[in-house]
């Protein structure tokens, strides 16, 4: 209060009265605020990673909040159909984002001429949860580490095949990464998802893959994929006796799946303070936490300004690799 009217004393009566009403109203819209349902747009359809969470979210959040929340599944194009629909929206809170490392990490670099500023048109609520990735490859290809891995890819050239779930996804990022970090000739093979890629791997045709670790588990149970390195910084909760790539020798690879809420820029910070509590209140709850579980992630404390950074970060970095890489999307 004490700021408030210093501030206030910079200016004419008039004008001080004017920004005491806004701070009023302010206030006054933050504490009735939600007051109608609240819609999260989804980058991706209905059962996927991002729609999962999101829905495990709304319910959470929609309960504390004594509001309903409703997801707007928008795929297509890297996320970029449903972040430009935000973008556009009005900044009153009741339409969010479920950003994710496609959407607001990968596809900024690869689309140059994006309809919206993937920064500058988007406020951040909070980073929601990171989910490392593993380089795996079928038991019969002759690697049972790492250093195997290396070994074959420098002995035979640009014959080591490597898949992904399509050109310029995060997997195919991810592998472009390794190439340039570790300096391997890796034969990249794009798939349309990460489905018919495993497929190929387990039937012989492809060696390896960079892939989130719930769909693979069960073939690793089984023995028929053998996990060589997790690609985050620290190790996967899941597969605690798999080593990360840096602890291989890839000096500073790190890379996540991860998702975070924004909501569209000049949101009031009250509102996105309060998106903020209500999503960390809803990170604790069970069914939440079964739900990242399953997803093979992490939750997040990030509030909006270290969401905005690590955003930034990411931007930054597979804007490297797509640069580097020579990466395009027809």
């Amino acid at each position: 209060m004490f700021t408030l009217f210093a501030t206030l004393r910079r200016f004419t009566w008039p004008q001080a009265a004017l920004a005491l009403a806004l701070a009023w109203t302010s206030g006054l819209a933050a504490a009735q605020y939600p007051e109608r349902p609240i819609r999260i747009v989804v980058p991706s359809p209905a059962g996927d990673g991002s729609d999962v969470l999101a829905r495990a979210l709304s319910k959470a959040m929609g309960e504390a909040m004594g509001q309903s929340f409703v997801i707007d599944n928008k795929p297509g194009a890297g996320g970029s159909i449903g972040a430009q629909q935000v973008a556009r929206a009005a900044s009153d809170g009741y339409t969010l984002f479920l950003a994710n490392a496609s959407s607001h990490g990968v596809t900024p670099g690869l689309y140059p001429s994006l309809p919206y500023d993937s920064v500058a048109d988007f406020a951040p609520v909070g980073l929601i949860a990171t989910a490392p990735n593993l380089l795996v490859v079928r038991s019969d290809a002759g690697i049972a580490s790492y250093a195997d891995y290396v070994r074959q890819a420098r002995q035979q050239p640009g014959k080591l095949s490597i898949a992904s779930a399509g050109s310029g996804s995060l997997s195919h990022l991810s592998a472009e990464l390794l190439r340039s970090s570790a300096g391997l000739d890796l034969l990249h093979v794009p798939y349309k998802g990460a489905a018919p890629a495993l497929t190929d791997i387990m039937g012989g045709q492809v060696a390896s893959i960079i892939i989130n670790i719930p769909s693979v588990l069960p073939h690793i149970a089984n023995g028929r994929m053998t996990p060589l390195a997790v690609t985050s910084a620290k190790r996967a909760a899941a597969l605690p006796n798999v080593p990360t790539l840096m602890e291989s020798g890839v000096r500073g690879y790190d890379t996540v799946a991860w998702f975070g809420l924004l909501a569209p820029a000049r949101t009031p910070p009250e509102l996105l303070q309060k998106l903020h509590t209500q999503l960390q209140a809803a990170l604790r709850q069970p069914e939440v936490r079964d739900t990242l579980t399953r997803l093979g992630a992490e939750s997040s404390g990030a509030g909006p300004r270290e969401f905005g950074e690590f955003m930034r970060s990411e931007m930054a970095k597979y804007d490297a690799v797509i640069k580097s890489a020579s990466i395009k999307i027809n």
